[in-house]
């Protein structure tokens, strides 16, 4: 199992080489960049999506992309890492659609429609999951997909017909150009990306990170799985001796 995430973690590297250390700049970022945010105006009446409790001491926020395969492959390990830190720790995310990925806003069009009933998470999970099913569909072939993802999430008890009058809602269009804008802010490259107090946690090369006075440091982008939750352990300790 090591072996296989090593493998995966390397094409990971690939993707992110070449990220830095990214301060706040930009009109989205500053204090919004660092908080949860609520829903409002701005982001069309659609919050910040959590995973794990909005209620954690330690909170890292995201940048994803549906259609990216790094972003597929690290997804599984984030929802292990938040269950092992057991309320210590959660994870924000936030839209960042790359424009070469043919089905990128279509799928975060389905998962913030998916929100609306409150099915965020788990159609999010599902859209990782089966991404190879859906990145290179048609139109017609995805919504096919993304109509079964829903069955799925809601455990056949969501409003079919409401999903699909929100593939088109023009608050979800805010939501997913908002939470670009605050990527953009900040020069955002590429995805996956994640930030703790504004500072990029740069995992696909050996880095480190400063968490108020002290620094957490890894030695390899090859992160096996058992490696990528000690990280965030790493990560948390320092956030709370703070």
């Amino acid at each position: 199992m090591g072996k296989i995430l090593a493998s995966i973690f390397g094409i990971v590297a690939i993707v992110l080489v070449g990220f830095a250390i990214i301060k706040n700049s930009g009109p989205n970022s500053g204090d919004n960049y660092c908080r949860i945010l609520e829903p409002s105006e701005v982001n069309g009446g659609i919050g910040d999506h959590v995973k794990g409790s909005a209620d954690a001491p330690v909170i890292i926020y995201e940048y994803a992309d549906f259609q990216c395969e790094a972003c597929a492959s690290v997804n599984p390990l984030v929802n292990k890492a938040i269950a092992a830190l057991d309320g210590q720790v959660a994870v924000v995310h936030r839209n960042f659609v790359l424009s070469y990925h043919k089905n990128g806003t279509a799928s975060a069009t389905a998962a913030e429609s998916a929100g609306l009933q409150g099915y965020w998470k788990p159609f999010a999970d599902l859209l990782f999951e089966n991404q190879s099913e859906w990145k290179n569909s048609s139109p017609s072939e995805r919504t096919t997909l993304f109509k079964e993802y829903f069955l799925e999430a809601s455990n056949n008890q969501g409003d079919m017909d409401a999903f699909l009058d929100n593939l088109s809602s023009a608050d979800i269009s805010k939501k997913i150009n908002n939470d670009i804008s605050m990527a953009k802010a900040v020069n955002l490259q590429g995805t996956p990306a994640f930030y703790i107090d504004g500072e990029l946690i740069d995992w696909s090369v050996a880095s480190s990170v400063k968490i108020g006075d002290k620094v957490v440091s890894w030695d390899s982008g090859r992160l096996t799985e058992d490696q990528f939750i000690q990280l965030f352990k790493d990560i948390v300790a320092a956030k709370l001796s703070q």
